[in-house]
């Protein structure tokens, strides 16, 4: 399976707004960026004379961190930030019902912010951490964005990633196995009969788009099935770039029989372009999408798909976030991975049998 290297963090010197970071609180201390996180949360394990040296650079500093300044102060309620940019209307809708339920039964303030994979979405950052969030949750496509991971592991506050299966990165993260899960939907298509069957890539800066398109393409060697590129098309899970792919597809001399896009979005879009081109789901093509949020049911006909527990997702994260922030943890990562299910309803078929001309 292919991979992505890791790239090693890049520290900073300080804040863009010119303002004190950890860091220059480890350096001015001679001591680990962790250490001064552990000194400031008031954990056990840090020598008296070290604990001296530490407050006494963050005094002469005049350091006033986010998460860890509240919790010197003895701060109440804790508050994680959600940061949020997906195209995807209804992965986001049950992304948030998950991390508001979870978040009222933690008794924890949830402050939601969309923060764009750019420039202007790590300033929206910066302003949150500065605000004084105790932690961060990062659903994709944040989750798979290098510059804001490097701004939050400067501010040394516990994050989770969601959705996210970047190497090298010791962080806690929510995930499914992805590639498992398209495997499975592309050896449920085979199981109907089909060999030429396309696949719709998600975002190419996404590692989940790589992990479904090698289930995929794991899946049609296993079957012994050869893999045609022209098959394999790329998206941007947004139902624009659904329409695209299909049109491109759909257009082709040699068509295929069934069409297994990487999320709903794109997948609905592909039911559009059959219908407009006349041609019957699942009669003539069979769809099949990637989520199950309620855009899969939303359509007709309704989308045999991969269910991810996004709410459920969600949730997980703010509880992995509740139970460290109350523990004071600062082990090794957590990684917990949920289950996924092949729903099926009315979007696939056996490939229909067509008279020879």
């Amino acid at each position: 399976m292919a991979t992505t290297p890791h790239r090693p963090r890049r520290r900073k010197g300080g804040r863009r707004n010119g303002a004190p970071t950890i860091a220059d609180v480890a350096r001015l201390a001679g001591v680990s960026a962790m250490t001064v996180s552990r000194v400031i949360n008031g954990e056990a394990n840090v020598r008296p004379a070290t604990r001296d040296i530490v407050k006494a650079a963050v005094e002469q500093l005049n350091y006033a961190p986010n998460s860890a300044a509240r919790s010197l102060a003895g701060a109440g309620q804790r508050r994680i930030g959600l940061l949020y940019s997906n195209p995807s209307a209804s992965y986001l809708s049950e992304f948030l019902v998950g991390s508001l339920d979870q978040a009222s039964r933690s008794d924890t303030q949830l402050i939601v912010e969309k923060c764009d994979p750019d420039d202007s979405g790590l300033a929206v950052a910066r302003h949150l951490i500065d605000s004084g969030v105790d932690a961060l949750i990062l659903p994709p496509p944040l989750s798979d964005f290098p510059p804001l991971l490097d701004l939050i592991e400067e501010e040394a506050i516990p994050y989770v990633l969601v959705g996210s299966l970047r190497p090298g990165i010791d962080v806690d993260t929510v995930s499914i196995d992805d590639f498992a899960a398209a495997r499975s939907m592309t050896n449920h298509i085979l199981s109907l009969g089909h060999r030429r069957i396309a696949f719709i890539q998600g975002n190419p800066l996404l590692s989940v788009s790589k992990q479904r398109l090698n289930g995929y393409l794991a899946a049609l060697e296993e079957a012994g099935v050869s893999h045609d590129p022209e098959l394999v098309v790329p998206g941007l899970f947004t139902y624009r770039s659904g329409l695209d792919a299909a049109e491109k597809l759909l257009g082709s001399d040699n068509p295929p029989s069934a069409i297994f896009a990487s999320n709903d979005d794109m997948a609905a879009a592909t039911v559009a372009v059959a219908h407009r081109r006349g041609l019957d789901v699942p009669g003539d093509l069979t769809v099949c999408g990637f989520d199950d949020t309620t855009l899969a049911t939303a359509i007709w006909p309704e989308l045999t798909t991969i269910r991810q527990p996004i709410a459920n997702m969600a949730r997980s994260a703010i509880e992995l976030l509740v139970t460290r922030m109350k523990s004071k943890r600062t082990d090794e990562a957590k990684k917990v991975d949920l289950e996924f299910t092949l729903i099926r309803r009315q979007s696939d078929a056996a490939p229909r049998r067509r008279p020879p001309s």
